[in-house]
């Protein structure tokens, strides 16, 4: 495949590429069949008329065109062996072109609107590589008999179901499928790759069940009256909840209503939890978003805090979801304030999802109109892939929690609402009967009790209850149930890998202990007996909330008594095998700080211990050996997302210089909530010694200083990254400057690919004084991959001039290899 600039091994043929054609060069066609190898991406073609004059060519790169027609010339190539036709705007393939290729083994065709695939693609049997990406399929069964196939790519089309005979393919290596409304194999099963999809398909026999399961998340502000709703809604009837018991973090309850499954998850709505509920909110829910009429007001305030808010994040996160909007404590208000704030919010809604769509194609035109748009066609095309998503956001409805005919009318509601195949494409899943029985059986041991009380079974023991299966099986069954909610396990994680929480409420309440809004308070009720069983003053309990409240420091001795308490409130009794498991010790990390940190919600700190001068002498290429052996000793927990200034930050970074290395990384349409931190937190895994703010992070490398630093003034929201210019005083020194900033934007970019919602693009400004130019990177994100051989900017002028006559080294600017 090519390299960022389209070529291999840095040279090309015939390089054409970026010269803004629209007819093929005269030059070109001259060569006839001296051509092997042509680039033509990133030009204006439309058509490709005399291209069949090459008739020795055997790659063809035709991305980032204009192309609406499939070019039939193309079907006189017969020494053809790759051809790229990415990023056009192809509809249709006719038939009898790809029989005439039958050396082509590798076909790019993604992002187009492709509908439907011709019959004879199959003819093309050399193939290895096919990407149909990002189109319009609904079906791929002309290429289920491509029998030396390795790679396969259908991501983001209209897929609902995938050919078994597909995947007995024996060479088929590499498969996905991500972002299609898939329900045989189901979304969760396919999330796996492709070794879980074979292995669906191996277990799945004739006549399999049909199963309808939906995870059902209710959010929205504080008091909004979502537990009432949930609970109400479990039980069948009115339940009324006190305001001492509303929702600590999430509670988790499962109901069966008519044939259909719903997960029940209530979120908290108190901003301290918002750092966790990033991890269990997932794609293919159903949301329920409870607005507390009572209390709403008819301003934009209100409206921003009680609902944009909400559906923001969520066309952030899961752009496709479906959210129904639930008017709670109307028995509160006077009919005519319902109606009038009922119909402040609709109009509120349909304003905003008017203003999201406007932005994106406003965005889309300013790139198409720009002096070459096959530059921006990367950026085009992430946001013609955000106004494909379509959150649905249902007719609002209006509830007195208090009367039987209202919840009753609501269950209704929601029933009618996810049974619409419409609305829910996928909620009808076709399971193996294995997957079921693995269910039925976890189901009976909790039931039954004959599981421990806290719900943790060891891998080994559900091995043995299912020893018909292989290992590869019943860990595929285990990962769907996971990822529906039915179970929690984080094979991922090795501390945990061999756990299976079979009673996801307990997770969560260990969540609760630590993640929560009173924190402080719970602190100030830890007794003497409890510091004593830590051999702990008084006076470290003082310490502790002053380091949680100005500091957002945590420490690990207030963790494991928080927790333990916990549990011996919850279970009854101490079991401190289980204990040292969950809290850990002086000695070893437990397994609910290794789930925090997992999800990015806090970082390990410990003090700076002095320099050993007794350390072992260290000499190149040899085995160095510490002189004490490392031990687990963290002290505390910081938790970023609490800090509230930076002033630490502030002193250790001291001020911008305009000649540092400066990046602007934009996130758009915005910085989801908490996605800064989580960030900082990937970051400073790696890099010691750290100081951490609200919205600023500066950390080390050797004797360099580097400043991530969260920009959400302004319309345009970016995260900026900075590197001294004090401190690059070589070539070498900005190269390994380029490395260390690669790695940040390498987990930058890791953590978007989270939020479906999002995209990016990247600038680095101008250096000049009050200059508001700057210089756009084009195709960075395969820089990322591989820093040494990826080539980038290879070819660049030494120096780099923009539009209002500011120049500077090139290597100040951007990310660039060296010249071989």
């Amino acid at each position: 495949m090519p390299t960022l600039n389209g070529n291999q091994n840095g040279k090309k043929d015939d390089d054409f590429s970026g010269k803004k054609l629209k007819t093929l060069p005269t030059e070109l066609l001259k060569k006839g069949g001296e051509a092997v190898r042509v680039d033509l991406q990133r030009n204006r073609l439309k058509q490709i008329t005399g291209i069949s004059q090459l008739t020795n060519l055997k790659e063809l790169n035709l991305s980032r065109n204009e192309i609406t027609d499939f070019p039939l010339e193309i079907r006189g190539l017969h020494q053809l062996e790759k051809l790229y036709l990415n990023q056009n705007s192809l509809k249709t393939i006719p038939e009898n072109v790809f029989p005439s290729l039958g050396k082509l083994n590798f076909l790019k065709l993604s992002t187009n609107r492709i509908e439907k695939l011709p019959i004879d693609l199959n003819r093309c049997q050399d193939l290895t590589y096919l990407n149909l990406s990002n189109n319009c399929l609904k079906n791929l069964d002309p290429i289920v008999d491509l029998s030396h196939l390795k790679e396969l790519y259908v991501e983001r089309n209209q897929l609902y179901e995938l050919p078994d005979k597909l995947f007995q393919n024996s060479s088929l290596t590499l498969f996905k499928a991500n972002g299609n409304p898939l329900r045989k194999p189901p979304v969760e099963v396919c999330t796996g790759g492709l070794r879980d999809i074979q292995s669906y398909f191996s277990m799945l026999e004739a006549n399999a069940p049909h199963v309808y399961t939906v995870k059902t998340m209710f959010l929205g502000n504080s008091m909004a009256g979502k537990s009432t709703l949930c609970r109400s809604l479990e039980q069948g009837c009115p339940v009324p909840v006190e305001e001492a018991d509303r929702t600590v973090g999430i509670d988790i309850s499962e109901v069966d209503r008519d044939g259909i499954r719903f997960f029940f998850w209530d979120f908290a709505g108190q901003e301290e939890y918002y750092i966790t509920h990033h991890v269990f909110i997932t794609a293919q829910a159903f949301v329920i978003l409870a607005i507390n009429l009572s209390s709403y007001n008819l301003d934009n305030q209100s409206f921003k805090e009680n609902v944009e808010f909400w559906i923001k994040n969520l066309q952030l996160k899961i752009p496709d979801s479906v959210v129904l909007l639930v008017g709670t404590h109307v028995d509160q208000c006077t009919e005519t304030e319902v109606n009038e704030k009922k119909k402040h919010i609709d109009v509120g809604v349909k304003e905003m999802l008017k203003k999201h769509t406007d932005t994106l194609e406003q965005r889309r035109k300013n790139l198409q109109d720009g002096d070459n748009p096959s530059l921006n066609y990367d950026q085009m095309h992430q946001i013609e892939r955000l106004t494909e998503y379509k959150l649905k956001v249902l007719e609002f409805i209006l509830i007195d929690c208090t009367k039987q005919e209202d919840i009753d009318r609501l269950l209704t509601r929601i029933k009618n609402d996810v049974l619409n195949k419409e609305t829910f494409p996928n909620i009808e899943k076709t399971l193996p009967r294995s997957y079921c029985d693995v269910e039925k059986d976890i189901y009976d041991l909790v039931k039954n009790g004959d599981i421990p009380e806290h719900g943790i079974v060891l891998l080994p023991e559900l091995k043995n209850r299912h020893d018909t299966l292989d290992d590869d099986k019943l860990r595929l069954i285990l990962q769907y149930l996971h990822r529906i909610g039915v179970i929690m396990w984080y094979k991922e994680i090795p501390e945990l890998a061999g756990s299976v929480f079979v009673k996801p409420s307990f997770l969560i309440s260990l969540f609760k202990t630590i993640v929560r809004h009173d924190l402080v308070q719970e602190l100030n009720k830890i007794s003497a007996a409890q510091l004593k069983s830590e051999n702990a003053l008084v006076i470290q309990k003082k310490r502790w909330i002053s380091d949680y409240k100005d500091r957002a420091s945590l420490s690990n001795v207030a963790i494991r008594i928080l927790v333990r308490t916990e549990l011996q409130k919850s279970y009854g009794k101490n079991d401190e095998e289980l204990i040292e498991e969950v809290v850990g010790s002086r000695k070893k990390e437990g397994s609910l700080l290794s789930l925090l940190k997992h999800f990015d919600v806090c970082l390990s700190t410990k003090h700076n211990s002095p320099l050993n001068p007794k350390a072992n002498e260290f000499c190149p290429k040899k085995d160095w050996v510490a002189s004490n052996p490392i031990v687990y000793e963290p002290d505390a927990c910081l938790f970023p997302n609490n800090l509230a200034d930076n002033e630490q930050v502030k002193q250790k970074w001291e001020s911008d210089n305009t000649e540092d290395l400066n990046i602007h990384v934009y996130l758009l349409p915005e910085i989801p909530h908490g996605f800064f931190h989580r960030l900082v937190i990937r970051t400073c895994s790696l890099y010691s010694p750290y100081w951490i703010g609200k919205d600023q992070c500066m950390l080390c490398s050797g004797n360099k200083r580097f400043l991530l630093r969260e920009r959400c003034d302004d319309e345009d929201q970016f995260i900026e990254i900075r590197c001294k210019e004090s401190e690059l005083e070589t070539s070498e020194d900005i190269q390994k400057a380029w490395k260390v900033i690669r790695e940040i934007m390498k987990r930058l970019n890791t953590l978007t690919e989270q939020w479906q919602g999002l995209y990016q693009t990247v600038h680095s400004p101008c250096k000049a004084q009050d200059c508001d130019d700057y210089f756009e990177w084009n195709d960075w994100q395969e820089w990322l991959e591989d820093f040494g051989t990826n080539p980038f900017n290879v070819g660049l002028e030494e120096n780099q001039t923009c539009r209002n006559g500011h120049q500077r080294r090139t290597e100040l600017l951007l990310p660039r290899t060296p010249d071989a």
